[in-house]
């Protein structure tokens, strides 16, 4: 019997926003009964929304707390010829997402795997920045301690300013307006720097300037919206 497929699925970057991934992609998907959620409840709302037969899927949740064996349970039913589908909770999984770990054990037990097209919020931020997107790293998350974030944000304009490469973090959307101050306070105002928030979304916010023309932006409420942020020195 031959292997099944694990398929990458993109899942939108907000409420209401099911429309950014192609009809291509969710006709891929309709077929599949199994399937691995970084968060219960978000994936099947997605799944729901997609029009799968929720009752008739099985689901396998893939965390931060997943330990390594449960990985096997999760990728068996692909050697058992069956495909998978792989979802984070927004954006493309595998992309600092924990789906990475499935990912790579598919390949080692010989698994198709399939990367399908839809929204991913580092790719989208990096197009509308305007910033160098020949060069770039992805630092995922920085510190949240304002003093360490200050450090580290010095140390990203360090490299890019040495490579004349972008560099790009998120942060958790609470702390997001904090971030924005110790940027502002702690980069040179040359420095460009970029924010892309509710990407996709009706609420879309994406700004980039040079530090010191930030002022006339700081009144922009951004706390508890998902962001990207981006620099450039």
């Amino acid at each position: 019997m031959a292997n099944g497929k694990l398929y990458l699925l993109p899942s939108p970057l907000g409420e209401g926003a099911l429309h950014t991934l192609p009809a291509a992609t969710l006709a891929t998907i309709l077929p599949v009964r199994e399937f691995v959620l970084e968060t219960g409840k978000v994936g099947r709302a997605f799944l729901k929304a997609a029009g799968l037969p929720l009752p008739e899927c099985n689901y396998y949740e893939l965390n931060k707390r997943t330990r390594p064996e449960d990985l096997q349970e999760m990728i068996q039913p692909a050697l058992d010829g069956r495909d998978v589908c792989l979802l984070s909770d927004a954006g493309a999984p595998g992309v600092a997402d924990p789906g990475a770990q499935l990912v790579l054990l598919a390949h080692q037990r010989s698994v198709r795997v399939v990367p399908l097209v839809g929204p991913s919020a580092i790719l989208l931020s990096i197009m509308a920045a305007g910033l160098n997107g020949q060069a770039f790293t992805f630092h995922g998350y920085l510190s949240p301690k304002r003093g360490q974030l200050a450090k580290d944000l010095q140390r990203l304009e360090r490299e890019s300013r040495k490579h004349r490469a972008t560099q790009l973090w998120i942060e958790a959307p609470y702390r997001n307006q904090a971030t924005v101050e110790v940027a502002l306070a702690t980069l040179q105002p040359n420095t460009l720097f970029s924010v892309a928030c509710d990407l996709t979304l009706e609420s879309e916010y994406i700004f980039t300037g040079r530090v010191k023309d930030w002022k006339a932006e700081i009144g922009a409420e951004l706390q508890k919206r998902p962001a990207m942020f981006l620099l450039l020195g």
